[in-house]
């Protein structure tokens, strides 16, 4: 659809308000078996409708290509046959993940007889505004549908075609397994001024969750009249430690700074400890020459004095640098605790790993870092709610109200408070 004039986008974005509103409603009777259904059949879906998606997909990245947007930014784009694949297993995850919905937490009787406990419900509409990655549609739906919530979502105009493929299908299998059609929505328009109007549209929508770039973020922290559930940028850190297995680090910093490097849980800044720099530093440029490093004096030193290439020097920008690119910035530290103040200065509390072999210190990382994913031995990549047994996420939240790290089933529903009485009265 072109885009259209501000009063019919006004209008339009709050005609879909009210089918969310009107879905949200019925989803509550809606068993969770019902729901799982739905999920099932979009899995099936996605298996014999490759060819559909596929060429909607070719026609995004053949967009993207032409605007010239970067090999990581096109990365995101692209809906490979092992995408789909983690997409099915992602729906059968979370069909195997406990109906939250109508669960009884906290439950007693108090002092003058009235039993009291808290019931797990949906959150209602979610208004999801997302960048690039077209899976998005497929993974922020089902976990809405699983947690009895509708949700409203408005892809990048990069991602146009794949998303409405995607969303479609979703449709059809709500409509097959007998639920609203209008519990997932997908604003069909590529006009930025949606998203303004999508925050400003709080009589119908109740939470925001955005999942994109820094000004994304920014826009909808500043516009939404609902509360926003967001994580700025993913300046992910790695400390090496001086007792780290050295072979190890370098297969860990390659596999978080290159596999996917446009993702927001890609490494961004490598921290190594003054007594295994000189060593570790020759292995980490022979394994990466196709990453640009920015490097602290210190780094710059031990580059020169081995013979290997030059290295940019970083500058305070740097430090705080979502690169979404094939660029590390390097800083060497004196002990584990210089390492923690970095993090505590530059970190966007997204995720964090050290390397080692020294229990204590992995102990004092875990405990002092203050980020929703922290690690040991393990790669930055793993800050990802299929990875971390979600089946999948509608984003990470590093906010900390009312989630923190990546956000399942369980981070779409909140809790109202329940009580039983026999003619209790308050004295």
């Amino acid at each position: 659809m072109s885009d259209l004039s501000n009063t019919n986008l006004a209008e339009l974005l709050v005609s879909m308000g009210k089918l969310a509103n009107d879905a949200a409603k019925t989803m509550r009777g809606i068993s969770g078996a019902a729901r799982n259904k739905s999920l099932l059949i979009m899995a099936k879906k996605l298996q014999t409708n490759r060819a559909e998606i596929a060429a909607a997909n070719e026609k995004d990245l053949t967009a993207a290509m032409a605007n010239n947007l970067s090999a990581p930014k096109v990365d995101r784009l692209r809906l490979t046959d092992r995408i789909i694949e983690d997409l099915i297993e992602g729906l059968n995850q979370v069909v195997a993940l406990p109906d939250p919905i109508g669960a009884i937490e906290d439950f007693k009787i108090l002092e003058h007889g009235l039993k009291v406990g808290k019931m797990r419900i949906p959150l209602g509409v979610v208004g999801m505004i997302f960048e690039s990655r077209p899976n998005v549609t497929v993974e922020a739906a089902s976990l809405a549908i699983k947690s009895g919530n509708a949700i409203i979502l408005r892809g990048g105009s990069e991602a146009f075609y794949s998303n409405q493929v995607l969303a479609k299908l979703f449709q059809d299998a709500l409509v097959q397994a007998g639920l609203p059609k209008h519990a997932v929505q997908l604003i069909p328009v590529t006009d930025r001024a949606a998203i303004t109007a999508m925050c400003h549209l709080d009589s119908c929508i109740d939470v925001m969750i955005p999942r994109g770039g820094e000004q994304l973020i920014r826009l909808v922290s500043e516009q939404a009249r609902m509360p926003v559930l967001k994580h700025d940028k993913g300046v992910c850190h790695m400390f090496v430690d001086e007792s780290a297995d050295l072979q190890m680090a370098t297969k860990l910093v390659v596999n978080a700074k290159t596999q996917r490097p446009g993702v927001c849980n890609a490494l961004e800044t490598l921290l190594i400890h003054e007594k295994v720099a000189q060593e570790l530093l020759p292995q980490l440029t022979a394994a990466m020459t196709n990453v640009e490093f920015r490097v602290c004096p210190k780094t710059a030193n031990i580059l020169q004095q081995a013979g290997l290439p030059a290295a940019t020097p970083a500058t305070e920008e740097d430090w705080q640098a979502e690169y979404l690119d094939l660029i590390l910035a390097v800083k060497i530290v004196d002990d584990i605790d210089q390492a923690i103040d970095h993090i505590a200065q530059y970190s966007s509390k997204h995720t964090e790993s050290i390397v080692t072999n020294n229990h204590e210190h992995a102990t004092r990382f875990v405990d002092l870092v203050d980020s929703s994913l922290v690690l040991v031995n393990a790669s930055t990549r793993f800050n990802d709610g299929f990875q971390l047994g979600l089946g999948a996420e509608i984003g990470i939240s590093t906010s900390k109200l009312h989630a923190f790290g990546p956000m399942g089933v369980k981070e779409l529903t909140t809790l109202k408070f329940i009580g039983y009485g026999n003619g209790n009265l308050r004295t």
